[in-house]
């Protein structure tokens, strides 16, 4: 069952990071909130910010070349403004994160076992004997067999699916409030994917932990998450529940995605593509429609000078009145 308990919440965050001795902001003012038994999607294309913002939520950047501001607030602290010794009793106790490239997050030279046990001997006061009966319990609960021998493996022994799961291990070891997924299901064929899916909301159901789920594959959207924020250049332009989103995108930038993706029925003809490409941290426009370079055709009298989120329809909230004016290029008959 749903609940409205809010277990995170972004406030007008700003991450920037230095080029030369100018920070450039690769999230832009965003603002969420994440609630208890809940998993939030966030997608959008490469380069548009969505790892950065996960990074800033768990506190991985090298604070000498980057710049966070506004606030993230979790059990009544922001986040924000932790020394690396304060997160350290955050990360992996209260928020688990499940990294995009399980082979580069695993040391190499390290036992699967020893790794998984690491957050428990941190955060935990178990003996020797219970962390090894944890890891054993953990192995088992992501769906690896025979936990005693994989514990006793190294990454480059195990599969891409297999080191995906000890990744999810890792992250649920302490039963954090807090998941967030970065890609967990990359690179992976669709039968893996499926069980990773799997995994997660079971995991969820268990928990009742709130889940962020980056991604950019929309199918792994409709199955799994609740509510869906797409990020573009560094900003939230569209925010809605998964339904609602998917039954009636607004965004030029949503509905581009949509069109993108192949049909079953599309034999013969052209896949749709999103002109042009998400600008670079130098080029990125900081004021006006940040997509309106990629639809040059719609008149620059539908964006905003300076866009903000509307509320278009109940918890539906959209960046920019150019929703309002967008077609598609060749299409007929002019507006959408």
């Amino acid at each position: 069952m749903k609940t409205s308990e809010e277990l995170l919440v972004i406030k007008d965050l700003h991450t920037g990071f230095r080029i030369k001795d100018t920070y450039f902001d690769a999230v832009d003012g965003v603002s969420l909130t994440l609630r208890k038994n809940e998993i939030l999607a966030i997608v959008g294309e490469s380069g548009c910010g969505k790892s950065t913002l996960a990074t800033s939520i768990i506190g991985l950047h090298d604070h000498n070349k980057t710049r966070v501001q506004g606030e993230i607030l979790f059990k009544n602290k922001n986040l924000a403004k932790l020394s690396e010794e304060e997160f350290n009793d955050v990360r992996g106790m209260d928020i688990g994160m499940i990294f995009q490239d399980p082979l580069s997050a695993l040391n190499p030279l390290m036992r699967i076992g020893e790794q998984i046990e690491e957050a428990l001997i941190y955060h935990t006061k178990l003996t020797k004997e219970a962390r090894v009966a944890r890891v054993f319990e953990l192995l088992a609960q992501v769906g690896i067999p025979n936990p005693q021998r994989v514990a006793r493996q190294f990454p480059h022994q195990l599969s891409g699916g297999m080191r995906q799961r000890v990744i999810i291990a890792i992250a649920i070891s302490c039963k954090p409030q807090i998941i967030i997924a970065d890609e967990p299901t990359t690179a992976l064929d669709v039968t893996i994917q499926a069980q990773i899916l799997d995994l997660l909301k079971d995991l969820q159901a268990e928990t009742g932990s709130g889940i962020i789920l980056i991604t950019h594959d929309l199918g792994v959207v409709a199955e799994v998450a609740d509510r869906v924020a797409v990020m573009y250049a560094g900003q939230i332009i569209e925010e809605a529940p998964v339904e609602e989103l998917f039954n009636n995108p607004k965004h030029p930038y949503t509905r581009s995605l949509f069109n993108s993706i192949p049909q079953m029925n599309s034999d013969g003809k052209k896949l749709n593509v999103i002109e042009g490409i998400v600008p670079s941290l130098l080029k990125l426009p900081r004021q006006g429609c940040r997509f309106s370079p990629r639809i040059s055709w719609i008149p620059e009298s539908a964006h905003e000078k300076d866009p903000v989120l509307h509320e278009v329809a109940p918890n539906h909230f959209v960046r920019c009145t150019c929703y309002k004016e967008f077609y598609f290029k060749g299409e007929e008959g002019g507006r959408a």
